[in-house]
Protein backbone atom coordinates (compact mmCIF):
# COMPACT_ATOMS: atom_id res chain seq x y z
CA UNK A 1 0.00 0.00 0.00
CA UNK A 2 2.52 2.14 1.06
CA UNK A 3 4.82 1.58 -2.52
CA UNK A 4 1.20 1.93 -4.49
CA UNK A 5 0.94 5.40 -2.87
CA UNK A 6 4.58 6.63 -3.62
CA UNK A 7 5.03 5.42 -7.03
CA UNK A 8 2.17 6.68 -8.98
CA UNK A 9 2.67 9.77 -7.57
CA UNK A 10 6.55 10.25 -8.63
CA UNK A 11 5.47 8.91 -11.90
CA UNK A 12 3.14 11.57 -12.42
CA UNK A 13 5.91 14.11 -11.22
CA UNK A 14 8.29 12.63 -13.74
CA UNK A 15 6.05 12.75 -16.84
CA UNK A 16 5.04 16.63 -15.93
CA UNK A 17 8.39 17.48 -15.09
CA UNK A 18 10.22 16.72 -18.47
CA UNK A 19 8.43 16.33 -22.04
CA UNK A 20 11.02 13.33 -22.36
CA UNK A 21 9.64 11.16 -20.12
CA UNK A 22 5.90 11.84 -20.84
CA UNK A 23 4.81 8.56 -22.02
CA UNK A 24 7.10 6.39 -19.02
CA UNK A 25 4.87 3.62 -17.84
CA UNK A 26 5.41 1.56 -14.13
CA UNK A 27 6.24 -2.15 -14.72
CA UNK A 28 6.50 -4.66 -11.85
CA UNK A 29 9.33 -7.15 -11.66
CA UNK A 30 10.85 -9.05 -8.93
CA UNK A 31 10.59 -11.80 -6.60
CA UNK A 32 7.19 -10.09 -4.93
CA UNK A 33 5.29 -9.52 -8.30
CA UNK A 34 6.51 -13.31 -9.51
CA UNK A 35 4.81 -14.24 -6.18
CA UNK A 36 8.26 -16.01 -4.95
CA UNK A 37 9.42 -14.19 -2.78
CA UNK A 38 9.66 -15.24 0.99
CA UNK A 39 10.84 -12.67 3.61
CA UNK A 40 8.67 -9.97 4.70
CA UNK A 41 7.49 -7.88 1.69
CA UNK A 42 10.21 -4.90 2.25
CA UNK A 43 11.99 -4.51 -1.19
CA UNK A 44 10.52 -3.75 -4.15
CA UNK A 45 11.49 -3.39 -8.03
CA UNK A 46 9.70 -1.32 -10.35
CA UNK A 47 10.80 -0.97 -13.69
CA UNK A 48 10.09 2.93 -15.02
CA UNK A 49 9.82 2.12 -18.87
CA UNK A 50 10.14 4.46 -21.74
CA UNK A 51 8.89 3.20 -25.57
CA UNK A 52 11.28 4.80 -28.13
CA UNK A 53 11.23 4.09 -31.43
CA UNK A 54 13.78 3.48 -34.09
CA UNK A 55 16.76 3.01 -32.42
CA UNK A 56 20.37 0.88 -33.49
CA UNK A 57 22.23 -0.88 -31.11
CA UNK A 58 25.39 -1.70 -31.34
CA UNK A 59 27.20 -4.38 -29.02
CA UNK A 60 29.63 -2.59 -26.05
CA UNK A 61 31.63 -6.40 -25.78
CA UNK A 62 31.37 -9.84 -26.70
CA UNK A 63 29.06 -10.60 -23.94
CA UNK A 64 25.88 -9.95 -26.38
CA UNK A 65 24.32 -8.53 -23.30
CA UNK A 66 25.90 -4.49 -22.98
CA UNK A 67 24.85 -1.98 -26.18
CA UNK A 68 25.34 1.42 -27.04
CA UNK A 69 22.24 2.85 -28.47
CA UNK A 70 21.65 5.35 -31.15
CA UNK A 71 18.71 6.70 -32.62
CA UNK A 72 18.61 5.66 -36.83
CA UNK A 73 16.64 9.22 -37.06
CA UNK A 74 16.65 12.77 -34.90
CA UNK A 75 13.43 12.22 -32.16
CA UNK A 76 10.88 14.31 -32.88
CA UNK A 77 10.49 15.32 -29.17
CA UNK A 78 14.01 17.90 -28.67
CA UNK A 79 14.77 17.48 -25.39
CA UNK A 80 16.39 14.08 -26.10
CA UNK A 81 19.56 16.10 -27.28
CA UNK A 82 20.12 16.78 -24.01
CA UNK A 83 20.84 13.04 -23.11
CA UNK A 84 23.08 12.62 -26.25
CA UNK A 85 26.67 11.79 -26.26
CA UNK A 86 28.42 13.80 -29.15
CA UNK A 87 28.93 10.77 -30.85
CA UNK A 88 25.07 10.37 -31.15
CA UNK A 89 25.36 7.65 -28.49
CA UNK A 90 22.33 7.69 -25.91
CA UNK A 91 23.83 8.08 -22.65
CA UNK A 92 22.06 6.16 -19.58
CA UNK A 93 24.10 8.17 -16.91
CA UNK A 94 22.63 11.22 -18.29
CA UNK A 95 18.87 9.61 -18.37
CA UNK A 96 19.67 8.20 -15.10
CA UNK A 97 20.87 11.56 -13.37
CA UNK A 98 17.86 13.81 -14.86
CA UNK A 99 15.23 11.11 -13.11
CA UNK A 100 17.28 11.08 -10.19
CA UNK A 101 17.12 14.92 -9.48
CA UNK A 102 13.30 14.87 -10.42
CA UNK A 103 12.58 12.13 -7.77
CA UNK A 104 14.74 13.90 -5.16
CA UNK A 105 13.18 16.74 -5.44
CA UNK A 106 9.57 15.35 -5.47
CA UNK A 107 10.16 12.78 -2.20
CA UNK A 108 9.67 16.18 -0.54
CA UNK A 109 5.96 16.79 -1.41
CA UNK A 110 4.81 13.31 -0.31
CA UNK A 111 3.01 13.35 3.20
CA UNK A 112 2.29 10.36 5.60
CA UNK A 113 5.87 8.94 5.63
CA UNK A 114 9.36 9.65 5.06
CA UNK A 115 10.77 9.21 1.62
CA UNK A 116 14.17 9.64 1.17
CA UNK A 117 16.35 8.70 -1.67
CA UNK A 118 19.91 6.58 -1.21
CA UNK A 119 23.02 7.41 -2.13
CA UNK A 120 24.21 6.19 -5.51
CA UNK A 121 25.79 2.89 -5.40
CA UNK A 122 28.38 2.17 -7.97
CA UNK A 123 27.50 0.47 -11.38
CA UNK A 124 23.96 -0.13 -9.99
CA UNK A 125 21.04 0.75 -12.33
CA UNK A 126 18.92 1.72 -9.76
CA UNK A 127 17.41 4.81 -7.82
CA UNK A 128 16.82 3.20 -4.56
CA UNK A 129 13.81 4.99 -2.46
CA UNK A 130 13.78 4.42 1.36
CA UNK A 131 10.36 4.41 2.92
CA UNK A 132 10.29 4.69 6.47
CA UNK A 133 6.71 4.73 8.55
CA UNK A 134 7.32 2.66 11.23
CA UNK A 135 7.37 -0.30 12.15
CA UNK A 136 7.80 -0.07 8.27
CA UNK A 137 11.31 0.18 6.44
CA UNK A 138 10.70 -0.13 2.64
CA UNK A 139 12.80 -0.02 0.09
CA UNK A 140 12.21 0.50 -3.48
CA UNK A 141 14.26 0.01 -6.54
CA UNK A 142 13.58 1.60 -9.78
CA UNK A 143 14.93 1.20 -12.66
CA UNK A 144 15.32 3.09 -16.03
CA UNK A 145 14.41 0.63 -18.87
CA UNK A 146 13.89 1.69 -22.63
CA UNK A 147 11.48 -0.39 -24.50
CA UNK A 148 11.81 -1.07 -27.93
CA UNK A 149 9.29 -3.04 -30.50
CA UNK A 150 11.82 -4.23 -33.08
CA UNK A 151 13.85 -8.07 -33.69
CA UNK A 152 15.97 -9.11 -30.41
CA UNK A 153 19.71 -8.81 -31.26
CA UNK A 154 21.25 -11.66 -33.08
CA UNK A 155 23.24 -12.78 -29.82
CA UNK A 156 19.81 -13.99 -28.60
CA UNK A 157 19.24 -16.19 -31.51
CA UNK A 158 20.13 -19.60 -29.72
CA UNK A 159 18.96 -18.65 -26.46
CA UNK A 160 15.51 -19.37 -24.34
CA UNK A 161 16.01 -23.06 -25.29
CA UNK A 162 12.34 -23.73 -23.88
CA UNK A 163 10.95 -25.95 -26.58
CA UNK A 164 10.64 -29.34 -24.92
CA UNK A 165 9.37 -26.55 -21.38
CA UNK A 166 6.97 -24.61 -22.93
CA UNK A 167 6.73 -25.50 -26.33
CA UNK A 168 7.94 -24.02 -29.98
CA UNK A 169 4.95 -21.28 -30.17
CA UNK A 170 5.62 -19.88 -26.55
CA UNK A 171 9.41 -19.18 -27.47
CA UNK A 172 8.32 -17.98 -30.89
CA UNK A 173 5.50 -15.39 -29.11
CA UNK A 174 8.29 -14.51 -26.58
CA UNK A 175 10.51 -13.57 -29.51
CA UNK A 176 7.85 -10.93 -30.98
CA UNK A 177 7.62 -8.89 -27.45
CA UNK A 178 9.41 -5.74 -27.54
CA UNK A 179 13.43 -5.51 -26.23
CA UNK A 180 14.05 -3.96 -22.66
CA UNK A 181 17.12 -2.17 -22.09
CA UNK A 182 18.05 -1.13 -18.79
CA UNK A 183 19.99 1.88 -17.85
CA UNK A 184 23.13 -0.67 -17.00
CA UNK A 185 27.24 0.61 -16.74
CA UNK A 186 29.62 -2.02 -18.50
CA UNK A 187 32.45 -2.34 -16.21
CA UNK A 188 34.34 -4.02 -19.11
CA UNK A 189 34.15 -1.14 -21.27
CA UNK A 190 37.60 0.62 -22.09
CA UNK A 191 36.88 4.09 -20.58
CA UNK A 192 33.84 4.29 -18.43
CA UNK A 193 31.35 6.68 -19.97
CA UNK A 194 28.07 5.47 -18.25
CA UNK A 195 26.55 5.20 -21.62
CA UNK A 196 25.75 1.61 -21.94
CA UNK A 197 22.26 -0.27 -21.81
CA UNK A 198 21.82 -3.98 -20.56
CA UNK A 199 19.66 -6.10 -22.25
CA UNK A 200 16.60 -7.56 -19.47
CA UNK A 201 14.24 -9.95 -20.00
CA UNK A 202 12.40 -9.50 -16.57
CA UNK A 203 8.82 -9.27 -18.19
CA UNK A 204 9.60 -12.52 -20.11
CA UNK A 205 11.12 -14.19 -16.67
CA UNK A 206 7.89 -13.15 -14.66
CA UNK A 207 5.59 -14.52 -18.10
CA UNK A 208 7.39 -17.62 -17.36
CA UNK A 209 7.28 -18.18 -13.53
CA UNK A 210 3.81 -17.52 -13.65
CA UNK A 211 3.00 -19.96 -16.58
CA UNK A 212 5.40 -22.06 -15.70
CA UNK A 213 3.40 -25.62 -16.31
CA UNK A 214 4.60 -27.86 -19.30
CA UNK A 215 0.23 -28.63 -19.32
CA UNK A 216 -1.45 -25.40 -19.51
CA UNK A 217 -3.49 -26.66 -16.00
CA UNK A 218 -0.27 -26.72 -13.72
CA UNK A 219 -1.05 -25.48 -10.61
CA UNK A 220 -4.49 -23.79 -11.77
CA UNK A 221 -7.06 -24.17 -9.41
CA UNK A 222 -8.44 -27.52 -10.36
CA UNK A 223 -5.22 -28.42 -12.05
CA UNK A 224 -2.39 -30.67 -10.62
CA UNK A 225 0.50 -28.67 -8.47
CA UNK A 226 3.93 -28.79 -9.05
CA UNK A 227 6.89 -27.39 -6.88
CA UNK A 228 8.67 -25.38 -9.44
CA UNK A 229 8.30 -21.79 -7.46
CA UNK A 230 8.59 -23.62 -4.10
CA UNK A 231 12.22 -24.56 -5.45
CA UNK A 232 13.07 -21.45 -6.80
CA UNK A 233 11.67 -19.82 -3.32
CA UNK A 234 14.07 -22.09 -1.27
CA UNK A 235 16.93 -21.14 -3.63
CA UNK A 236 17.04 -17.53 -3.42
CA UNK A 237 16.46 -18.07 0.58
CA UNK A 238 19.28 -20.11 0.77
CA UNK A 239 21.16 -17.63 -1.31
CA UNK A 240 20.06 -14.63 0.83
CA UNK A 241 20.99 -16.86 4.23
CA UNK A 242 24.09 -17.47 2.85
CA UNK A 243 25.00 -13.93 1.89
CA UNK A 244 23.71 -12.67 5.60
CA UNK A 245 26.37 -14.71 6.99
CA UNK A 246 28.95 -14.11 4.51
CA UNK A 247 28.73 -10.86 3.21
CA UNK A 248 32.17 -10.01 2.12
CA UNK A 249 32.39 -13.17 0.07
CA UNK A 250 29.31 -13.41 -1.16
CA UNK A 251 28.89 -9.90 -2.09
CA UNK A 252 29.40 -10.89 -5.92
CA UNK A 253 26.36 -13.14 -6.35
CA UNK A 254 22.97 -12.18 -6.67
CA UNK A 255 18.89 -14.01 -6.66
CA UNK A 256 19.62 -13.60 -10.73
CA UNK A 257 22.45 -16.27 -10.33
CA UNK A 258 19.99 -18.89 -8.87
CA UNK A 259 17.23 -17.89 -10.99
CA UNK A 260 18.69 -18.44 -13.97
CA UNK A 261 20.41 -21.60 -12.59
CA UNK A 262 16.39 -22.44 -11.84
CA UNK A 263 15.53 -21.96 -15.45
CA UNK A 264 17.86 -24.10 -16.49
CA UNK A 265 16.49 -26.99 -14.21
CA UNK A 266 13.39 -26.21 -15.88
CA UNK A 267 14.70 -27.18 -19.18
CA UNK A 268 16.61 -29.96 -17.94
CA UNK A 269 13.44 -31.25 -16.30
CA UNK A 270 10.22 -30.10 -18.51
CA UNK A 271 7.34 -32.24 -17.55
CA UNK A 272 5.25 -31.41 -14.80
CA UNK A 273 5.74 -34.85 -13.36
CA UNK A 274 9.67 -34.21 -13.20
CA UNK A 275 8.25 -31.42 -10.49
CA UNK A 276 5.26 -33.44 -8.23
CA UNK A 277 4.40 -31.54 -5.43
CA UNK A 278 5.26 -33.51 -2.88
CA UNK A 279 8.99 -34.32 -4.63
CA UNK A 280 9.97 -31.24 -3.07
CA UNK A 281 13.28 -31.73 -0.98
CA UNK A 282 14.21 -33.73 -4.28
CA UNK A 283 13.48 -31.35 -7.02
CA UNK A 284 15.24 -28.73 -4.74
CA UNK A 285 18.34 -31.20 -3.96
CA UNK A 286 18.62 -31.93 -7.79
CA UNK A 287 18.59 -28.11 -8.69
CA UNK A 288 21.17 -27.49 -5.82
CA UNK A 289 23.37 -29.87 -7.26
CA UNK A 290 23.27 -28.42 -10.93
CA UNK A 291 24.19 -25.13 -9.73
CA UNK A 292 26.97 -25.99 -7.43
CA UNK A 293 27.91 -27.96 -10.74
CA UNK A 294 28.12 -23.97 -12.27
CA UNK A 295 29.79 -22.70 -9.75
CA UNK A 296 32.84 -24.92 -9.31
CA UNK A 297 32.88 -24.84 -13.35
CA UNK A 298 32.76 -20.99 -12.94
CA UNK A 299 29.95 -21.49 -15.89
CA UNK A 300 26.82 -20.07 -15.60
CA UNK A 301 25.21 -19.30 -19.21
CA UNK A 302 22.69 -16.61 -19.18
CA UNK A 303 19.39 -17.83 -20.00
CA UNK A 304 18.83 -15.64 -23.11
CA UNK A 305 22.32 -14.99 -24.36
CA UNK A 306 24.06 -18.28 -24.75
CA UNK A 307 27.52 -16.63 -25.36
CA UNK A 308 26.87 -14.66 -21.95
CA UNK A 309 28.97 -16.53 -19.40
CA UNK A 310 27.74 -14.97 -15.73
CA UNK A 311 30.23 -16.44 -13.61
CA UNK A 312 33.45 -14.61 -14.39
CA UNK A 313 36.51 -16.78 -14.58
CA UNK A 314 38.53 -14.01 -12.38
CA UNK A 315 35.83 -15.18 -9.35
CA UNK A 316 36.73 -18.61 -9.67
CA UNK A 317 37.92 -18.78 -5.68
CA UNK A 318 34.51 -16.93 -4.91
CA UNK A 319 32.50 -19.66 -6.87
CA UNK A 320 33.89 -22.38 -5.28
CA UNK A 321 33.34 -20.72 -1.27
CA UNK A 322 29.91 -20.76 -2.33
CA UNK A 323 29.85 -24.14 -3.32
CA UNK A 324 31.45 -25.19 -0.33
CA UNK A 325 29.06 -23.72 1.73
CA UNK A 326 25.96 -25.35 -0.49
CA UNK A 327 27.61 -28.54 -0.17
CA UNK A 328 27.80 -28.49 3.05
CA UNK A 329 24.38 -27.50 3.48
CA UNK A 330 23.18 -30.15 1.17
CA UNK A 331 24.89 -32.70 3.39
CA UNK A 332 24.11 -31.88 6.81
CA UNK A 333 19.93 -31.06 6.06
CA UNK A 334 20.24 -27.39 5.31
CA UNK A 335 21.55 -25.62 9.32
CA UNK A 336 21.18 -22.42 7.81
CA UNK A 337 17.70 -22.60 7.32
CA UNK A 338 16.77 -22.74 11.49
CA UNK A 339 19.42 -20.53 12.52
Amino acid sequence: TLVNTVVPHLVQAIRDKDSCFSSIERQSAGSYYERVKISEPNEFDIMLVMPVTRIQLDESDDTGAYYYVSFKRSPKEKGWSKFLEEDGKLSAFKMLQALREIIKQEVKNIRGMEVTVARKKAGSPAITLQIKKPPLEISVDIILTLEAQQSWPCSTQAGLKIEQWLGTKKRRDFRFRSIYLVAKQNKREKVLRGNTWRLSFSHIEKDMIKNHGNSKTCCESNGPKCCRKGCLKLLKFLLEQLKRKHPKELEKFCSYHVKTAFLHSCVMWPNDTDWHLGNLDHSFQQCLEFFVDCLQKSQLTHFFIPQYNLLSQEDKARHHFLSRKISYELNNGFPVFHE
